[in-house]
């Protein structure tokens, strides 16, 4: 057949997806309206986990009657959120996140160095004391958490300093 001129017809058991299309590739391609994360491609306004192999099922997103209704009400709101996976969110420290962590070493530390036993943090009025007039303060924990968690991290610290400052 192939001296005829005549070509032998495609097979019909070929897959038409694209294989090595990456979500990024697909945010390049359409734009803002969808936002890759964590290897996953979202629509924008619609919060929702898009197919990134396919084109033909984001162009079917994009013009469907809900993603036009809520990029209408998404574009009324102000505030833009964008969804993230969840280990995307867990590895992500805020200075929230990092500011606790000092108030509750340097908790420690300060009793450890005025010789306040850390059974102290516990008692009602401590506890008054820290939530209303500390920055964070509700947030310290009770003192069998501080003894496992925090005291190990303080003692390894001075230690450090401690070394640094015999060389």
């Amino acid at each position: 057949m192939e001296r005829f001129g005549v070509k032998s017809a495609p097979s019909r058991n070929r897959s038409k997806t694209a294989l090595y299309v990456t979500p990024q590739d697909r945010v390049t391609e359409f734009g803002s309206e969808l936002h890759e994360d964590g290897g996953k491609l979202f629509c924008t306004s619609c919060n929702v986990v898009l197919n990134h192999v396919r084109k033909s099922a984001i162009n079917d997103h994009l013009k469907s009657k809900t993603h036009t209704k809520r990029k209408a009400e998404f574009e009324e709101q102000n505030v833009r959120k964008k969804q993230r996976t969840l280990t995307a969110s867990l590895q992500c420290n805020s200075t929230a996140q990092t500011e606790k962590t000092n108030v509750i070493q340097d908790f420690v530390k300060m009793c450890l160095e005025a010789n306040i036993p850390l059974e102290k943090a516990d008692h009602p009025s401590v506890r008054a004391f820290l939530s209303r007039y500390v920055k964070n303060g509700s947030s310290i924990p009770k003192s069998d958490q501080l003894r496992k968690a925090y005291l190990p991290d303080g003692y390894d610290n001075e230690n450090q300093l401690i070394n640094t400052e015999d060389r």
